[in-house]
């Protein structure tokens, strides 16, 4: 099996565990095809930062998925908290404003200096991928919100990239909700195939129960890369 950097750097794991021991038995077995795992709202109010250590110990980057949302004092403390864990990516729902953004990516950068790590990119959260219909003009404004509070990315659809493109080149985007081709979509409206987003101009892909709860994990996630290298190499 060979397996190139340049796609397996794009994949992304999501660890939607109810343990640290269950989410890295899974991400022992998907290592060779995931470069970026994700640590969601389950996993890490269970295991707390030890997963984030665990996982960057491992040699993953990390994604902490915890969609920081509240008045901007309180999301600068928690952002300044989590920005001492070392984790690559840190989000936040862009619906809070420009002012709560700006206190999320201060807080962020102040814990990792604090921590003496990379400060993590600040990650805005537009319309949740579990809506069927995500209004274009919604869409756009929580993105401009994300781009002058200072996020360095978008978590988005993949048929909302062209508008990241548009309103803040040169900021990354994440993509959820993807799937292989044919597989349940579960609760996800919009969803896509791995080659779909990734030719949109996705820069990290987001793939979870459609490889963790095949039959054959090994193979879907195969699969997946399989999909992505058609792309990308």
């Amino acid at each position: 099996m060979s397996i190139d950097p340049a796609v397996r750097d794009r994949l992304a794991l999501n660890l939607d565990f109810p343990s640290l021991s269950e989410a890295s038995a899974v991400a022992d077995r998907l290592a060779p095809w995931f470069g970026i795992v994700k640590v969601g709202f389950e996993l890490f109010i269970a295991e707390g930062p030890a997963t984030v250590e665990k996982f960057r110990a491992a040699g993953f980057k990390v994604f902490l998925d915890i969609k920081l949302h509240d008045i901007p004092n309180t999301v600068a403390n928690g952002a300044r908290a989590a920005g001492r864990l070392g984790a690559t990516y840190v989000n936040m729902h862009t619906l809070g404003g420009v002012e709560m953004i700006r206190a999320g990516v201060h807080g962020l950068a102040e814990g990792a200096a604090i921590a003496g790590v990379d400060t993590p990119v600040p990650i805005g959260v537009t319309v949740l991928t579990s809506d069927k219909i995500a209004d274009p003009a919604e869409v756009e404004r929580r993105m401009i919100i994300g781009r002058d509070g200072g996020c360095g990315g978008f978590v988005c659809a993949a048929a909302e990239i062209g508008v990241a493109n548009r309103i803040a080149p040169g900021l990354i985007t994440i993509i959820p909700g993807i799937r292989l081709p044919g597989a349940d979509t579960h609760d996800q409206g919009r969803p896509a195939t791995p080659d779909e987003a990734l030719r949109a101009g996705a820069d990290i892909i987001l793939l979870g129960r459609t490889v963790t709860g095949s039959t054959n994990p090994e193979t879907a996630a195969q699969q997946a890369y399989d999909l992505a290298a058609s792309v990308l190499l």
